[in-house]
């Protein structure tokens, strides 16, 4: 469900993939299940091409890893945060368009 630039976070690699990046990431908390997850997901693979190396852009499957979005109280999905040296820097929830995700991602940079 996600393009080539797009990772897979889960509880185990959390840690080390985005608390202790080098550059800003972005998390989508999604589910199989979920539409408006799936209506967002090409816009989350568009921003992984486009922003490739100036951040790191990944998924967490909520029903596969339960722990992760606990931690955060994503309560609903599609959830995006962004992280910066560890630290949410912002975050939204719902499918929202791509020029919102793009000004969300600026913040990092």
């Amino acid at each position: 469900m996600a393009g080539d630039k797009v990772l897979e976070f889960t509880d185990d690699n959390f840690d080390a993939e985005v608390l202790k990046s080098s550059v800003p990431v972005l998390v989508d908390f999604w589910a199989t299940w979920c539409a408006p997850c799936k209506a967002i997901a090409p816009v989350i693979d568009q921003l992984a091409e486009e922003f490739d190396a100036q951040v790191k852009i990944g998924k967490v499957n909520v029903d596969e890893n339960p722990a992760t979005p606990a931690q955060y109280g994503v309560r609903g999905i599609p959830t995006m945060i962004l992280f910066k040296d560890g630290q949410i820097v912002d975050q939204l929830v719902g499918a929202v368009p791509k020029n919102q995700l793009e000004g969300l991602l600026q913040k990092a940079l």
